[in-house]
């Protein structure tokens, strides 16, 4: 492996976190962040930020790390690679805010290299709103097709059907939000630059904090009823539900030995499940799960 890139690359997402975590205590105003910096026996560390307590977020973090370590047998399978070593570092950030009337919102970049030469990038953005609004999941939708349309490595439809899929949850039969961009193994079959893949992905994690206010402003003012607080404690519980059963991300660091903590951050202060609920007829929810039951292709946002 580029010994020499992976040092870049790891100090320009930990730059990264510094940025985007002053953005958010910013945008947020009361937040409490607290700090955890860890180190991994098996080689490496991270940079666990934990947000509570905040004016607009109630639970959420944006973590670094970078880790080296050992390809064990479990994830040799899982990379289908007979390498013995491996280095990853990345970003990743959850949001879980207050008021129903604002989405949750998740990111992360990570690059991956083995010491057979293999190499790759992945990540993206999503939004996962407990009430659907169309006109803002096709503003959200346009600041990511933005974004990729000047990186020449990025492909905006083929990330969006990626994220569609990927962002699903079978068992439920429904989207986990409105989607967003995700990809995986940017030059792990070759003819990718990597200075372009990371360029890419530094312009994704540096828009995070600036997307989520566009998203989240037009609705910090809306009260909230117990019903509707109700109904994003069901929601926050299919959210738990794909990320502990679907989310190749959580799997993975929990099979390489990460750091379980920093991995359970994404999910949020606290979630529901009602047996068999069923929203009333041409309610709100009722609209929202009809949008999320579009199936696993999605829906075009751009054109809805």
């Amino acid at each position: 492996m580029n010994l020499d890139f992976l040092s870049h690359t790891e100090s320009t997402f930990a730059a990264i976190q510094e940025e985007q975590v002053a953005r958010i205590s910013d945008f947020d105003g009361d937040l409490k962040v607290t700090r955890d910096k860890w180190e991994r026996s098996a080689g490496g560390g991270g940079d666990t930020r934990v947000f509570s307590e905040g004016r607009i977020i109630e639970k959420g973090g944006l973590n670094f790390s970078a880790v080296r370590g050992e390809v064990g047998v479990g994830l040799q399978q899982q990379l289908q690679t007979k390498a013995t070593r491996f280095a990853a570092t990345g970003v990743s950030s959850v949001l879980h805010p207050h008021n129903p009337h604002v989405p949750i919102i998740h990111m992360n970049v990570r690059y991956f290299a083995l010491d057979d030469g293999t190499w790759w990038f992945g990540g993206g953005i999503d939004l996962t709103p407990h009430y659907i609004v169309p006109s803002e999941a096709q503003a959200f939708h346009g600041d990511l097709k933005s974004i990729c349309d000047v990186h020449a490595v990025a492909d905006y439809v083929n990330f969006k059907s990626w994220a569609d899929r990927y962002f699903y949850s079978p068992h439920r039969e429904e989207s986990r939000g409105v989607g967003g961009i995700f990809f995986d193994h940017m030059g792990r079959e070759g003819g990718v630059d990597p200075q372009e893949a990371l360029a890419f992905c530094v312009a994704l994690a540096s828009a995070y904090s600036d997307i989520y206010k566009r998203r989240a402003a037009p609705f910090l003012s809306i009260p909230a009823t117990e019903a509707e607080k109700a109904w994003q404690g069901l929601r926050r519980g299919r959210y738990v539900e794909f990320n502990l059963v679907h989310d190749r991300g959580t799997r993975f660091g929990l099979v390489s030995g990460g750091r379980t903590e920093s991995i359970l951050m994404s999910l949020p202060a606290s979630a529901n499940w009602t047996y068999n609920h069923q929203p009333e007829p041409g309610s709100r929810e009722a609209q929202t799960l009809n949008w999320l039951s579009k199936g696993k292709e999605g829906v075009d946002w751009l054109s809805a």
